[in-house]
């Protein structure tokens, strides 16, 4: 029988698939601190990860695992290199979370060209059209979104945009030109070059050594003025204090942030009082339905893996 850890609670249609497979036992771990996963780790074979960091120095108390499961399509909060050296697999929820992602990124745009929160305090505070003429609303139409990164979710969120009658643009050097054609886009080879005309930034691209401040005071200053960034995807892409200062200086219009540096950001952090940014604590992923599909599919990597019949697109190539 194989011993899988819960790091986090997950939704327990996920638990359910465990329960009713006698060849797994499972136990949820609710105290993520360093010091307990130490203590309890080591005696799995296999574990889901939520946004707990397991670093090198945890896993190297785990000889038993084999299988870390991601409730999550990112991975920046794993040591991969001692997944690599130790022959770790490490699986992702991959055809989980695109559709929830991009409604998400849908509903920031909105809100922000749409003056939700201007329009909506003028009614309730009983001005009704009293300051229409000091605020500002946008229609999608022929707007010209870059989705930089063109994964699953870029692929569930350019027909989005297309409804809307945006002009679509991709930048992601791994997809190549006739894949973008196909689902209705023009890709762009220039990542900073799609800067200069782009409408939206919508980014959906990984945390690494390449992608962190991507978006930098420099990059932002290139930008049109009534330009929007929206980030899903990993804080540190966007350098906060650089965005902070790019909105203060009337650089772009807007941005919306799912994602931050530190999280939860820090009480200091500029871009919680800066009052052109719409905000969410890294939940674009947590609808009811998607909560679901993360349990399942974490949950069914993990079965897969030990009945030699995993799916090689959620594994994570190291």
């Amino acid at each position: 029988m194989f011993k899988i850890a819960i790091i986090e609670e997950i939704h327990k249609e996920g638990i359910k698939l465990l329960e009713n497979n006698n060849k797994f036992e499972y136990e949820i771990i609710r105290d993520t601190s360093v010091e307990n996963l130490k203590k309890k780790l080591p005696d799995f074979d296999g574990c889901t990860l939520r946004v707990s960091k397991l670093t090198a120095d945890i896993l190297a108390e785990c000889k038993k695992l084999k299988i870390i499961s991601r409730h999550g399509v990112g991975y920046d909060n794993v040591d991969l290199d001692h997944l690599k050296k130790n022959n770790i697999t490490l699986s992702i929820t991959a055809t989980a979370n695109a559709a929830a992602v991009s409604e998400h990124v849908m509903y920031m745009i909105l809100n922000l060209t749409k003056a939700k929160m201007a329009f909506d305090l003028e009614v309730r505070s009983g001005n009704f059209k009293k300051n229409i003429k000091n605020i500002e609303s946008f229609e999608l139409m022929d707007k010209e979104i870059l989705i930089s990164g063109f994964g699953r979710i870029g692929k569930s969120l350019i027909k989005k945009c297309l409804g809307f009658d945006m002009k679509v643009k991709v930048f992601d050097p791994f997809v190549t030109e006739s894949e973008v054609i196909k689902y209705g886009g023009i890709k762009v080879n220039s990542f900073d070059e799609g800067l200069k005309t782009l409408d939206f930034l919508s980014i959906h691209m990984p945390l690494n050594l390449e992608t962190k401040n991507l978006i930098n005071y420099k990059r932002l200053k290139t930008m049109k003025k009534n330009s929007i960034i929206i980030n899903t995807a990993r804080g540190g892409i966007i350098n906060e204090n650089d965005l902070n200062k790019a909105l203060n200086e009337d650089l772009i219009f807007g941005a919306g942030i799912d994602v931050f540096e530190n999280e939860p950001p820090e009480k200091n952090n500029p871009l919680l009082s800066n009052e052109k940014i719409i905000m969410s604590p890294h939940t674009s992923a947590l609808t009811n339905e998607c909560k679901i599909r993360m349990a399942k599919e974490a949950i069914n990597n993990i079965i897969d893996f030990f009945e030699n019949k995993v799916n090689n697109s959620m594994i994570v190539k190291l």
